[in-house]
């Protein structure tokens, strides 16, 4: 079992990862002292196959749980009044703990719900898809969708600690596994060419779940996002390249009517920002054309059929990392070298949408 330390400050903790761990939570939690009550927030897919193994590692401790549909659907309003009336209704208190064992959606849901009942309890993250391992689960940041808008409520609350049991990932369709390889792609175009031309060679084994690989990915991740967020834990600096591709991949999410994954949107967000700097002089055009031939091997299997630029504008528009009235995108020079905060006319971002979707067009 590996441990990798994220140091931030008033608020350090490990990610634990390795496979066959999960037993491992309850030695983890006592050693960190955490003994209150424990409330489970599980995904209904995780229920279905996993239910035996959450009971036997639980069973000598007082807990409760709610199961959870993860859908961008239930990242609401609703489905946190569930889990504060569940909490309430048990008699939770300030020295419980909950426990998020699902996604990102379980995640996301999971800390903020922490992070706002009593005014904060302290909560613990089990990813169980390759996408929440290596990025929502780590960092903070909790969210809820409201009138349309992604994540436009939440909050910054840490984990105790996040335990990353690959096991989980062997009953994940090939899509969930493309889905997390959107934000592995986001990595490599944030870190270096080596880590990129490491992943760029083995899209095969990451999405065919290769032990080997995807511990190493998931390390590598886990460990640049770690530095990052060490650094700039509320987003106010360079904690904004990481959200690279995610201005136009909200928008598209919004406009499919959430139908399309999240990391299967990022993957195509990703594009639109690399034809936005291609159109700014921001890229090269040899490094442009190499990038962009590389996404594009995911086009057979991201099939966009329709899409609707003006409407994503407007999603675009409400945006909450925009600043002054603008929307602001995070842009590629090169590889490791980003540049935030750059505002674009209408004109260029509606082109970008539409030649970087185009591109994941299957009529």
């Amino acid at each position: 079992m590996k441990k990798i330390k994220i140091n931030i400050p008033q608020n350090p903790y490990h990610v634990y990862l390795g496979e066959n761990i999960f037993s491992n939570v309850i030695d983890i939690m006592k050693s960190k002292n955490l003994s209150g009550n424990i409330f489970l927030i599980i995904d209904h897919n995780i229920e279905k196959f996993y239910a035996a193994v959450i009971k036997k590692t639980f069973q000598n401790n007082n807990y409760k749980k709610i199961i959870v549909i993860a859908s961008e659907k239930n990242k609401s309003y609703e489905t946190l009044q569930k889990i504060h009336n569940a909490l309430i209704k048990n008699k939770f208190n300030r020295d419980s703990i909950l426990i998020a064992i699902g996604g990102g959606i379980i995640g996301d849901l999971s800390g903020f719900a922490a992070s706002t009942y009593m005014r904060g309890i302290k909560y613990v993250q089990i990813p169980t898809t390759l996408l929440a391992a290596v990025d929502s689960s780590v960092g903070g940041k909790t969210g809820l969708n409201f009138n349309g808008i992604k994540n436009i409520v939440g909050s910054f609350y840490q984990p105790e600690f996040v335990l990353v049991d690959t096991k989980f990932f062997t009953t994940l369709p090939q899509k969930e596994m493309l889905c997390g390889l959107g934000e592995v792609i986001k990595y490599g175009f944030l870190t270096n060419e080596k880590y990129f031309k490491f992943i760029s060679k083995n899209i095969d084994k990451i999405l065919s779940n290769d032990k080997k690989v995807i511990q190493k990915i998931i390390y590598e991740s886990i460990k640049f996002k770690g530095d990052v967020v060490e650094a700039d834990e509320r987003e106010n600096g360079i904690r904004k390249i990481l959200n690279l591709g995610h201005t136009f991949a909200h928008a598209l999410e919004v406009d499919q009517n959430h139908k399309i994954k999240h990391g299967e949107a990022v993957i195509v967000g990703i594009n639109c920002a690399l034809y936005l700097a291609g159109f700014m002089n921001i890229l090269s055009q040899k490094s442009f054309i190499e990038f962009n031939n590389f996404l594009k091997r995911f086009n057979e299997k991201i099939k966009i059929k329709s899409f609707d630029k003006d409407s994503m504008y407007k999603t675009m528009l409400r945006d909450k990392k925009n600043r002054s009235n603008k929307i602001k995108f995070v842009l590629m020079k090169e590889i490791g070298n980003l540049i935030t905060d750059i505002p674009a006319d209408k004109i260029l971002i509606n082109n970008a949408i539409t030649k970087g979707i185009v591109d994941f067009t299957n009529d």
